[in-house]
């Protein structure tokens, strides 16, 4: 049997950990200014499927061994940086793509993106070994319950995340017919991808 008593309690965790700008939402505003809408679901669904694999590797032990070796995830952070410094290039190409042309982005690579960002993420996976533990209760399945608790989370991050890349992605969709202002949104969200790409390069250095 699950607990599910412990599920306000877990809830308001969560909110307290995702509510705060922190990058999976800077990257959520980013997509939709940069994408629309359409890009923004499919970005969400990426990063959603990223924390999955995050959550199912807590379940079966396997975060741990990443907990206890460190430099496991500098290298994933280094490796998120340089991607987002990749985004950074290509979208700013992108803005300088004339009038009528199509963003050299196909439309499956949102969802793909959205995965490799999630994954390079490994405080995701550090806030899974912290807090799910905390809130096991009376279960007798400690597994399920880690499981559900993971599921509650990627849900909620979903529906939150999800509904402000939407929301960017409503201004990409009233400006996409003016030349100028979409470039400008292309050059956000490069700007967007900097930021967060300088951030996890010094928090690695800082450490």
């Amino acid at each position: 049997m699950l607990d599910l008593t412990v599920l306000p309690g877990f809830v308001a965790a969560i909110l307290l950990f995702l509510i705060p700008p922190g990058p999976d939402m800077a990257y959520m505003l980013a997509v939709g200014l940069e994408g629309g809408r359409r890009a923004a679901l499919k970005a969400i669904l990426g990063i959603c499927t990223g924390m999955s694999i995050y959550a199912a590797t807590v379940v079966v032990g396997v975060g741990k061994i990443a907990q206890s070796h460190p430099l496991i995830l500098d290298a994933l952070r280094i490796f998120g940086a340089g991607y987002l410094l990749w985004l950074t290039y290509t979208t700013i190409r992108n803005a300088r793509r004339m009038i009528g042309e199509h963003s050299d982005i196909a439309a499956d690579k949102w969802y793909l993106r959205g995965v490799l960002v999630s994954l390079t993420n490994p405080k995701l996976m550090l806030f899974f070994l912290a807090v799910l533990p905390q809130f096991t209760g009376s279960a007798e399945s400690y597994a399920l319950q880690l499981a559900m608790l993971g599921a509650v989370d990627v849900l909620m991050e979903l529906i939150l995340y999800g509904g402000i890349g939407v929301l960017a992605g409503s201004f990409h969709a009233r400006l996409a017919g003016s030349t100028n202002a979409a470039a400008v949104l292309n050059y956000i969200s490069s700007a967007v991808y900097a930021v967060l790409a300088t951030t996890i390069i010094v928090g690695v250095v800082t450490g």
